[in-house]
């Protein structure tokens, strides 16, 4: 099993959730979340300068079977690319085990 986190432009989570219900991935967690980039320079907007460093994103968290991973990656960086700097991250580590509590179901019988 694997957990991908992805870390997404707000604007782009609703067509990142159709894609990923396309591809059968229909439970996930989200937070929106805030977190510091690259990006060094301010905007000025009517005068005023804005920190552009601190950027409003959200983090989407999925644990898949294996077989899973590949198509649900690809799923992401396709809805969730607008070729700018600012797109996002993705990350997938290992998870060693799942339960479900309601039945007990253990591993990828849980996930489902």
């Amino acid at each position: 099993m694997k957990k991908i986190e992805a870390i997404i432009r707000k604007s782009k989570f609703k067509a990142v959730k159709e894609a990923l219900h396309e591809i059968e991935v229909n439970f996930f967690t989200y937070w929106d979340v805030t977190g510091v980039g690259n990006e060094k320079k301010g905007q000025v907007y009517r005068g005023i300068s804005y920190s552009t460093s601190d950027i409003q994103r959200r983090l989407i968290s999925i644990v898949v079977s294996d077989e899973f991973e590949e198509r649900a990656v690809h799923a992401i960086i396709e809805a969730a690319k607008t070729g700018e700097v600012g797109d996002g991250k993705i990350f997938v580590s290992e998870i060693q085990s799942s339960y479900r509590i309601r039945t007990g179901e253990k591993n990828n019988q849980a996930l489902n």
